[in-house]
């Protein structure tokens, strides 16, 4: 009979080296912050442990109370999630109850310098869905919502793990283990670290000390507001539509219009997004041509600057210790937490099946990191093409759009151009497998044609 998977990793556990770092039976391990990398980490830790009879204490260091409107209980994000995540969260047994799915998108409405088009789901299984990472913005006072950080953390303790509601403000290594220090508490000692504490926070800084390889992630500014629309308003205004502009506003790459049950998330992304920048965008006619009338921008109920990846961190893994998240490699751009739960699985699966020493999880979190990074350079690649081809190009733009246009009546294995954008914004698809399609000679063919007929109707 052919040896699954789980048990050729079950296997290779029984097969340690007699000098091999390795977790075993009462192992400490920690996680900085409980965010959804770390709360994936826990989970699957836990389980994957529980899978080879091994038993470990697992402590989660999260200051945050994720059931808290606004700033204090938020990971400052536009919470976007695929329902392929979706779905591979539920073959995990996490499944997302409704109150924290707060709409269901299937279609998307993109905006460029030519005009607009609207993009249907190229398959049914490629819908996404909005959430908030705490209960919602500021002043927000219904109860039924839920966080998403704040589930996906209950799980990891309902697995066993322990939360504890500190901030590690120290940590040394000591005796060959981990000690974390906590404001007012005795020193902690673990076997092994695991740190998503994201990149909006000074935490990382408490790793200078140490004898590591780690260097952080390059950092870019978003900029992302919150506005209150009430439920029947953005229901008629937005339906079940996110829209995303591919306007040419200098360093800025992208801007998304996402509706959350009574409010409205705006989000912006860029190379150089600045505050004038940000400004310049929201009064566009094409933002405001979107938005409910009357709306002023300056009008919203909650606001934040957030730093994300620009670049993966170098070398996110030491002797007992893997950066997870946002401070390890994230994917650019889009399905950050998608990124979280892949780089959570791969860390997991390295401390149980592999070990807990550097070489040990080179073998399955470095390369797994690697891809995400490689992919992202890519990413960099095809915005870099849209921002060369398409923005600057009234012509381009104009066929950009007419081709998604008539795409929307072919099959989904024919919407050549709707499906790249789609998985550009998503996270549907690696980004080397959306460069390999516009490599495809019948969607160039096609992309002419249109060029070809904007050329004409101009003229």
């Amino acid at each position: 009979m052919r040896k699954t998977n789980f048990t050729k990793q079950f296997n290779i556990r029984q097969q340690w080296r007699p000098d091999q770092l390795r977790l075993e039976d009462g192992s400490r391990v920690a996680v900085m912050g409980g965010g959804p990398a770390g709360s994936f980490f826990g989970y699957f830790l836990l389980e994957q442990a529980e899978r080879v009879s091994l038993k470990l204490q697992l402590d989660i260091y999260e200051p945050r109370d994720y059931s808290l409107a606004g700033p204090p209980g938020c990971n400052m994000c536009a919470g976007i999630v695929s329902e392929s995540l979706i779905q591979m969260l539920a073959l995990d047994g996490i499944n997302l109850p409704p109150r924290v799915v707060q709409r269901g998108m299937d279609s998307y409405m993109l905006h460029n310098n030519a005009g607009q088009v609207r993009l249907e789901t190229p398959y049914l299984e490629k819908r996404i869905g909005a959430v908030f990472r705490g209960t919602g913005p500021r002043g927000i006072a219904n109860s039924e919502r839920i966080s998403f950080d704040g589930f996906l953390l209950e799980r990891a303790v309902a697995k066993g793990a322990n939360l504890i509601r500190k901030r590690v403000d120290g940590v040394e290594r000591v005796d060959g283990r981990i000690q974390l220090k906590t404001r007012g508490d005795q020193p902690q000692v673990y076997d092994f670290l695991a740190v998503a504490t994201g990149v909006n926070t000074s935490a990382l800084r408490i790793f200078s000390s140490l004898n590591i390889s780690y260097q952080p992630p390059r950092l870019a500014l978003t900029f992302v507001r919150d506005y209150l629309f009430g439920r029947e308003q953005v229901e008629a205004t937005f339906g079940h539509t996110i829209h995303f502009f591919m306007l040419d506003v200098e360093g800025l790459d992208f801007a998304a219009v996402v509706p959350k049950g009574d409010y409205v998330t705006i989000c912006v992304l860029g190379k150089v997004v600045t505050q004038e920048r940000f400004e310049i965008l929201l009064d566009k006619p094409a933002v405001r041509s979107c938005m409910p009338p009357g709306w002023d921008p300056k009008e919203y109920v909650c606001h934040c600057a957030p730093r994300i990846n620009f670049t993966g961190a170098v070398h996110p893994y030491a002797e007992q210790m893997v950066f997870l998240g946002d401070c390890g490699v994230a994917r650019l751009y889009k399905d950050g937490i998608g990124a979280a739960y892949r780089a959570a699985k791969a860390a997991s699966t390295a401390v149980i099946y592999s070990g807990i020493g550097e070489a040990d999880l080179e073998r399955y979190y470095g390369r797994a990191s690697r891809r995400m990074e490689n992919d992202n350079v890519i990413g960099k690649i095809i915005f870099a093409l849209i921002d060369l081809f398409v923005k600057p190009w009234r012509i381009t733009a104009s066929a950009t759009l007419r081709m998604v246009e008539s795409e929307q009546k072919k099959p989904a294995g024919q919407r050549w151009m709707s499906e790249i954008i789609w998985d550009v914004f998503t996270g549907s698809a690696p980004y080397r497998e959306v460069l390999w399609r516009m490599f495809n000679p019948a969607f160039w063919s096609r992309m002419l044609w249109y060029v070809g007929i904007s050329l004409v109707r101009r003229s």
